[in-house]
């Protein structure tokens, strides 16, 4: 009587059963942080905002964090003069209402500051985990110190 070998079986060249930990969405997370930070700097102390493009009042919790430039361009993305507090009519429906957020910013900033804002969207910007670290933690305390001071 003849045995049959049997091939060995062939072993997967990855292991399917190893869970890969994804990394900390820091960018997301600055984001967030960021927007509130952006928000309640432009509440007054009974937590109502007035959106940048067309004036309306809204409370802080319900306005959005309006960018001038583009947030795909990161080297404005968070910068303090190129967003402000901005209504969700304005900044979700109406693409940002730019007419009108220019306007606001003149008003607040004067005229140079689109230009530089222009300039800045056109650098190249590149944020690595340990800076996306370090601003999270600055903006956390800002907006922790917010709370404090506006008592919102």
């Amino acid at each position: 009587m003849a045995y049959i070998k049997r091939k060995p079986k062939k072993q997967p060249l990855f292991d399917n059963k190893v869970i890969v930990k994804k990394k900390p969405n820091l960018k997301a997370k600055l984001d967030r942080i960021f927007s509130e930070y952006i928000r309640l700097r432009d509440a007054n102390p009974q937590g109502y905002t007035v959106c940048i493009s067309c004036g309306k009042i809204v409370p802080w919790k319900e306005s959005d964090c309006g960018h001038f430039i583009n947030r795909s361009h990161m080297a404005t993305r968070f910068n303090e003069k190129n967003c402000n507090s901005q209504c969700r009519s304005c900044n979700r429906f109406d693409e940002g209402n730019n007419i009108g957020y220019m306007r606001g910013l003149i008003k607040k900033y004067g005229q140079a500051v689109i230009e530089e804002l222009e300039i800045l969207k056109h650098q190249h910007s590149h944020l690595s985990d340990f800076d996306y670290k370090v601003l999270i933690d600055l903006y956390t305390q800002k907006v922790k110190q917010l709370h404090e001071d506006k008592g919102i």
